[in-house]
């Protein structure tokens, strides 16, 4: 399945993934830990081991600090 995402920020790609992937996959296949992001659906944080039903999705950089 092909899934576009973007980085919020940083730019739009289209990644081809198998059909059984998860939302944790797609962190992977853009270069990002699951812990480093979240990833959006319509706006809204879905869980990491949720399998991909979205054909759009964003990703959003998490900051932390101290």
């Amino acid at each position: 399945m092909d899934v576009t995402c973007e980085v919020v920020g940083e730019g739009t790609e289209t990644l081809s993934l198998d059909d059984d992937a998860t939302y944790a996959d797609v962190c992977r296949a853009t270069g990002y830990s699951p812990h480093e992001v979240t990833v959006l659906v319509d706006g809204s944080p879905v869980p990491e081991d949720a399998s991909v039903e979205a054909s759009e999705l964003k990703l959003l950089r998490l900051i932390t600090g101290g």
